[in-house]
């Protein structure tokens, strides 16, 4: 996937905040499981950086682990083509047994 940004912004590597030290090793877990799904990939440098933010969720076991994209969202080049509303998708494939990402990507429904 490739986000196209306008031709006048310049590039913007964020400092990461100061993690707390009580969710340093959730945030560990928490990333190492989302590489594992495939939720997202490592890279070794970029051109651009987004900040983290963990957020403690209402079991206190458990964090949210969230990307501040506001400075993104001010530099790319808005899609022309919006996503469809939910009730749009539902009705395309509702009635049907089983409906696969597959199929999805290849236009049936």
């Amino acid at each position: 996937m490739k986000i196209m940004l306008k031709l006048d912004m310049k590039l913007v590597k964020q400092i990461p905040y100061c993690l707390n030290p009580k969710y340093k090793q959730k945030v560990h877990l928490e990333l190492d499981k989302m590489i594992t799904v495939g939720i997202i990939e490592l890279v070794e440098e970029s051109d651009w950086a987004s900040l983290m933010v963990v957020q403690e969720k209402k079991q206190k076991d458990e964090i949210r682990i969230c990307v501040d994209l506001r400075k993104l969202n001010d530099a790319f080049i808005n899609d022309p083509f919006l996503n469809p509303f939910t009730n749009e998708v539902l009705d395309n494939v509702g009635g049907h047994e089983a409906y696969s990402f597959t199929d999805g990507f290849s236009g049936y429904h």
